[in-house]
């Protein structure tokens, strides 16, 4: 099924007074058939705006694009409900031939990371494909609750961009249980942060949360509602390991 969304210009009025103006706003639509004024209240939702008077709109497009989680969207009325057990699975690790999808333990042992931390895991997938900057940093994540969720960063390519070290400290401080990538890595190709602190992945496993290293598939998942796993083998000293990664994602 292909999602849409909408892109278009507007101006709201307030009950109150005042008035707010946008361009090139975008916001997830259900089909591609969306009216105008069902688009308009999408736009206040997504922003959350109280005593709206009036919203007009210019130069309305709509396309297919995956979607990005717009508050109040289609998207994020599925998350509002508790993960469905039923749906379809999806693949999301790469083939051995292809080097593999990694799991990164905290405290470097396998044996003290909990299931709790690895499956079924409520997902948040964060699209940062296609951006500007090479780096992911708080404002990409603002928006999302991570609280008890798998944070996947679909970046698009294995030299993606690179979380920055107040990203992750974010992450782990609101409660994450699990970051994954679909890059090499959290740090870019030095693993470095670049400033002289701790890297990204550092700063994860230093407050105990598991790190998932070149997913596969991220655009196939919705951008909220999926239950994510990548649970590791049990082995004692051992810090890092190939995993089988996959998401259960409810029906339509």
């Amino acid at each position: 099924m292909t999602d849409h969304r909408a892109s278009f210009d507007a101006r709201i009025t307030f009950g109150n007074g005042g008035d707010l103006a946008v361009h090139g706003f975008r916001v997830d639509l259900p089909g591609p058939d969306a009216a105008e004024d069902e688009i308009a209240a999408l736009f206040v939702a997504s922003l959350g705006l109280l005593m709206t008077d009036g919203v007009e709109l210019d130069n309305v497009e709509i396309f297919a694009e995956p979607h990005k989680g717009t508050r109040g969207g289609p998207s994020d009325r599925a998350a509002q409900a508790a993960p469905a057990a039923g749906g379809a699975l999806v693949e999301l690790a790469r083939p051995p031939a292809d080097g593999g999808t990694y799991l990164v333990a905290p405290g470097g042992d396998l044996t003290g990371l909990p299931l709790t931390r690895t499956a079924e895991l409520p997902a948040v997938v964060v699209r940062v494909a296609g951006a500007e900057a090479r780096e992911i940093g708080v404002g990409a994540l603002a928006a999302f609750d991570v609280g008890g969720r798998a944070v996947l960063l679909h970046t698009g390519a294995l030299g993606g961009g690179r979380l920055t070290p107040e990203a992750a400290s974010w992450l782990a401080g609101r409660g994450a249980s699990l970051v994954g990538t679909d890059a090499d890595g959290l740090d870019g190709f030095d693993g470095l942060d670049g400033v002289g602190g701790s890297a990204a992945l550092d700063v994860l496993l230093a407050a105990g949360v598991p790190v998932v290293e070149r997913l596969a598939g991220l655009d196939r998942l919705p951008p909220t509602g999926a239950l994510f796993t990548a649970a590791p083998p049990l082995l004692e000293g051992v810090g890092r390991v190939p995993v089988r990664a996959f998401a259960r994602v409810p029906e339509a």
